[in-house]
């Protein structure tokens, strides 16, 4: 008798996607409140996501829509960083300001493009993995050619003895990227985890590399601007395009990995 009520519960499971004993897709094994421990997205016959369960699906579909919302306060504000940072950047002199604005465009771009996955809700299917890849290929590009173009003119200006001036717009920039990259990093790499969106936890992992070299960008300004000392500035320079190679590096291995 418990054998044929196991017999009856597993045909069911297998006729509806779901199981009684558990809220496991039967098809690819992902939960039911997350994709997390699923498998690759190819091993599930019923559809591309991933997650054959309608309950899955609305669900998924739900945290899809959260990780949109955040990237559209993401590409807001890296809007906010790249003018900002870049213009104020030109006005004071500023490398550090300029390197920060630099960066900040590319990850623009990398947040432009997963916008636009997520809001096809393509981001575990294999349709979209020709442009993601060219997309990577282009921010990895954009990231090297950064290093030069920024470093050996900051390294030129050193030596030629220009000094950058203060920038109090400059210093809000970077408390306000202090105050807003945890909580985009934290709310990416969650809804990315939760959903199997590789492109968004990539993203996330830019977040907190945003904040690293807001906080060298930070120091930098603060001692020019309170103590007067000009070559903060290139050393925080420095720094962010230290930040920058490392990208750059992990970008480039990324890529020949897949």
């Amino acid at each position: 008798m418990m054998n044929n009520g196991e017999e009856l519960g597993t045909g069911s499971a297998l006729a509806f996607g779901v199981s009684s004993s558990s809220s496991s897709c039967v098809v690819c094994g992902c939960a039911q409140e997350s994709c997390e421990e699923c498998r690759t997205p190819g091993d599930c016959s019923n559809c591309a996501s991933c997650c054959c369960n309608s309950a899955h699906r609305s669900w998924r579909h739900a945290r899809i829509g959260n990780g949109i919302r955040v990237e559209y306060l993401s590409s807001a504000w890296m809007l906010i960083e790249v003018f900002g940072s870049i213009g104020f950047g030109v006005i004071a002199g500023s490398f550090a300001l300029l390197a920060f604005g630099g960066d900040s465009l590319i990850e623009l771009i990398s947040g432009v493009a997963v916008l636009a996955g997520l809001r096809k809700d393509s981001s575990l299917s294999n349709t979209n993995g020709a442009h993601s890849k060219r997309t990577e290929q282009f921010t990895s590009l954009l990231l090297f050619a950064l290093i030069p173009v920024i470093g050996l003119v900051a390294v030129f200006s050193y030596i030629t003895g220009l000094k950058p001036e203060a920038s109090p717009l400059g210093i809000a920039i970077a408390i306000g990227a202090v105050i807003v990259m945890p909580y985009l990093y934290v709310q990416k790499k969650r809804i990315g985890r939760e959903t199997r969106s590789l492109p968004l936890s990539i993203v996330a992992i830019e977040s907190v590399t945003c904040l690293f070299m807001a906080l060298a960008l930070l120091g930098g300004l603060l001692a020019e601007y309170f103590l007067g000392l000009w070559w903060a500035d290139y050393l925080a320079t420095a720094v962010i395009l230290a930040f920058v190679a490392r990208e750059a590096v992990e970008s480039y291995h990324e890529l020949h990995e897949e």
